[in-house]
């Protein structure tokens, strides 16, 4: 894994952000170091997507997008549909981010948001069969780094989740050739949808662990460790890195923290799709 060219930070500032922790303060002085930042979450923000998310974590943006398209199954699962996600980060979004084909860290921020979604069965893909083993639903989660202020698991998680909340199948017509056509004007229902997921991102800074840091929290953090739960308070995956170690009492601290804080990003979830059925 190539890391962020991360900026260099002066050892005073190292300690003072450090000081402030082992107060209880974060830099920006609104939370304590268990609280993850404000969240919103707006549905529906792409049209012409078959469902869509924007997300704000603090100050980081991010926005997803789920288009459903006819393809034929794997190998190896010919009565399951198929699901992918695709992580692209925007250069306006952050002086670290370059121009060009997604590089080790968006390939990362991909395979951890796709593997937290599979591990569960987030999606039910037995229900996105058209014909087993020749056609089936393809569902792709793409997702666009649009503002990064530290911490763009957890904003593309839940942008991931919530876009998915959000999706609706198309309708389709089967021909007598076997053709299958897509009808885009109306849907079937919307994407079977089992089980909610999101990570939690801690960063240990020191002997401390913070939830959810910011950018400069980041910078200075000697590992990081992210969390995927469900619904339930299951641990459906996880990702370290960071040369610092992670202990075992670290370990089930950080499980404490991160279950405690989940539950704000599944309200979070929860008071957005109902706002959206309320409205509707």
């Amino acid at each position: 894994m190539t890391p962020f060219r991360l900026p260099t930070i002066p050892l005073y500032k190292r300690e003072m952000l450090e000081s402030l922790i082992a107060k209880g303060l974060r830099l920006d002085g609104t939370r304590g170091p268990e609280s993850p930042r404000n969240v919103s979450i707006e549905l529906g923000v792409v049209e012409k997507a078959e469902g869509s998310a924007h997300i704000r974590l603090g100050n980081t943006q991010v926005m997803a997008g789920v288009k459903i398209d006819v393809g034929t199954p794997f190998r190896d699962m010919p009565d399951q549909g198929v699901l992918m996600v695709h992580a692209e980060f925007v250069p306006v979004a952050s002086p670290l981010f370059e121009p060009g084909a997604p590089d080790e860290n968006a390939i990362e921020l991909a395979r951890v948001v796709d593997r937290s979604l599979r591990e569960v069965g987030a999606v039910d893909l037995s229900k996105l069969v058209i014909r087993p083993g020749e056609k089936v639903w393809v569902v792709w989660v793409d997702l666009y780094i649009l503002d990064h202020d530290g911490n763009i698991f957890d904003a593309s998680m839940l942008a991931a989740m919530a876009a998915l909340l959000n999706a609706r199948l198309p309708r389709y017509e089967e021909l007598e050739t076997g053709e299958i056509v897509v009808d885009r004007s109306g849907s079937e229902g919307p994407l079977p949808v089992r089980h909610k997921v999101v990570t939690v991102t801690l960063a240990k800074v020191g002997k401390y662990l913070i939830v959810d840091p910011d950018f400069e929290e980041e910078s200075i953090a000697d590992a990081r460790l992210v969390l995927a739960f469900d619904e339930q308070g299951r641990l459906v995956g996880a990702q370290k890195t960071g040369p610092g170690g992670i202990t075992t009492a670290d370990l089930e601290k950080a499980m404490e923290l991160g279950w405690r804080a989940a539950g704000v990003y599944f309200k979070a979830l929860e008071e957005a799709v109902a706002g959206v059925s309320g409205g509707s």
